[in-house]
């Protein structure tokens, strides 16, 4: 099969494009509904479970739909993703009760991880190594475009049309992305059909369960016992993959493959971006609203400027890199701002204008967009065809699993922190910003430099994430991106 003429290409990237939108709005949309969900439901102690569930499947399914992509074609794979997303936002708006509603959203989460992985992996099956950094980083847009709209798109369509619409709205916009992507998606070559790795996909998805659950408790003291056997569990269960990889003739995760330098240093840097500012960008708002004394309006704008900067970098470096060739400067050049950026975080003194901690967000976010899309490809190119759709779910999967675990760890070290540093007079269950902003300035002052003095050991432990990961880049093989075509199999050639 030759390469994709000029106007399919295109085609094809709006397609992607479109439906990784699509998934990674889901991740965010529904945020600013679950309110209102969990009062008509009347299940509010089950509302956290609609992210959850949703994030949980997104992240177990990775290694099993990456290693399907190679077994019977990414197209396939895409195409039946497209779909169950589809039907799983139709049952999600019909949803009567809490337990359907969430199992609708694990189902849709289990898709939306397909529409994600083999959007990355048809991209780099289609694609030469050298310019596949500008289309990938056009497609990994997506995501922080849907940070930076979707909790805004959630509110309006949950005020004036319904939470219902936050789901449906898929519907219209999913059923034209399908009809380009049946014309646009090509048929690629699947590998040679093994033995699937049924004890791998099992343990990991047990492993990474527990572990979620267990850092999902462990800042509850009625949970510890359940806290210490989760953990236990996905101790067991990690030890109980890491043999079944060893000894599988086809492993959804090939370990044999990081002896590769350039798939081992990719593959720990997608981890330090999921450490070191995904699992951050969620607090910042409760930071800026007690340490700057901020509405919840306006302490939005830190991270919006964190994830601006963030897709400014993304599309400059793959853009960069498509031109040139030349990769390895820009995950140097991004990790050193970021550990620059988090340093001065903590070093920051509350009371500046609040344009003070935007900028230097912005900065991270520019350090971090570098090489979030870019390093993707990287890994692609020093992997074999054959192994593309699991290499792509490896470099997501350690992303994802370091922003959840930090995540966490962040929560319980942020809740103990403040209800250990605050006066008596003070409760932390019911310490709210418009409690603190109502009181009088001394108060004000205290509860401003205690959120200063928990969250500054956070920057920095992130900033020493960063600095891990400099050290890491500079491990990175010198090396120039391929410039010529390497065409892919058609399903019609094989066949012959």
């Amino acid at each position: 099969m030759p390469p994709l003429s000029t106007l399919r290409l295109r085609l094809l990237v709006v397609s992607l494009l479109t439906v990784s939108f699509l998934g990674a709005l889901d991740h965010t949309i529904v945020s600013t509904s679950l309110a209102t969900i969990a009062g008509e439901l009347g299940a509010l102690e089950h509302m956290g479970w609609v992210v959850v569930g949703y994030t949980l499947a997104s992240t177990v399914l990775l290694p099993v739909l990456g290693k399907l992509g190679d077994v019977v074609g990414p197209r396939a794979v895409f195409l039946t993703s497209l779909v169950v997303f589809l039907l799983a936002s139709f049952a999600c708006g019909f949803a009567q009760t809490m337990p359907w509603l969430i199992g609708a959203r694990v189902l849709q989460g289990m898709s939306s991880a397909g529409l994600q992985l083999m959007s990355q992996t048809i991209i780099a099956q289609v694609t030469s190594p050298r310019e596949r950094p500008k289309y990938m980083a056009v497609i990994g847009a997506a995501f922080p475009i849907a940070i930076l709209v979707g909790p805004v798109v959630g509110g309006l369509i949950t005020d004036f049309w319904g939470w219902q619409w936050v789901f449906w709205v898929n519907i219209p916009v999913g059923v034209a992305a399908l009809a380009l992507a049946l014309v646009a998606v090509p048929r690629i070559a699947p590998g040679a059909l093994r033995r699937f790795d049924i004890a791998g996909a099992v343990s990991f998805t047990t492993a990474l369960v527990a572990l979620v659950l267990a850092v999902s408790w462990v800042a509850d003291p009625a949970l510890r016992t359940a806290t210490v056997v989760a953990f236990a569990a996905a101790l067991i269960a990690f030890a109980a993959f890491l043999l079944a990889e060893l000894r599988a003739e086809e492993p959804i995760v090939p370990l044999r493959f990081f002896a590769d330098r350039t798939i081992a240093v990719g593959t720990a840097l997608s981890a330090i971006i999921g450490v070191g500012l995904f699992s951050i960008t969620a607090y910042l708002p409760t930071y800026v609203q007690m340490a700057y004394q901020a509405t919840a309006t306006v302490s939005g704008l830190v991270p919006i400027a964190t994830v601006f900067g963030m897709l400014l970098s993304n599309l400059a470096s793959g853009f960069l890199a498509s031109r040139s060739g030349h990769y390895r400067v820009y995950p140097i050049v991004g990790t050193a701002l970021g550990a620059a950026g988090l340093i001065v975080m903590a070093l920051l003194p509350v009371g500046l204008p609040l344009w003070a901690p935007m900028a230097v967000m912005f900065v991270v976010g520019i350090g971090t967009g570098a090489f979030m899309s870019l390093i993707v490809t990287v890994v692609q190119s020093a992997a074999p065809r054959s192994a593309t759709g699991t290499l792509t779910a490896t470099v997501n999967i350690v992303r994802q699993v370091g922003a959840t675990v930090t995540t966490a760890v962040i929560g319980g070290v942020v809740g103990f922190g403040v209800a250990a540093l605050l006066p008596p007079a003070l409760d932390a269950t019911v310490l709210t910003p418009q409690l603190v902003q109502a009181s009088d300035p001394a108060l004000q002052i205290e509860v401003a430099g205690i959120y200063h003095d928990v969250f500054a050991p956070v920057f920095a432990a992130l900033a020493v994430a960063y600095a891990i990961g400099f050290v890491i880049a500079l491990l990175m093989p010198r090396g120039r991106l391929a410039d010529e075509h390497d065409p892919i199999a058609s399903v019609e050639s094989v066949t012959a």
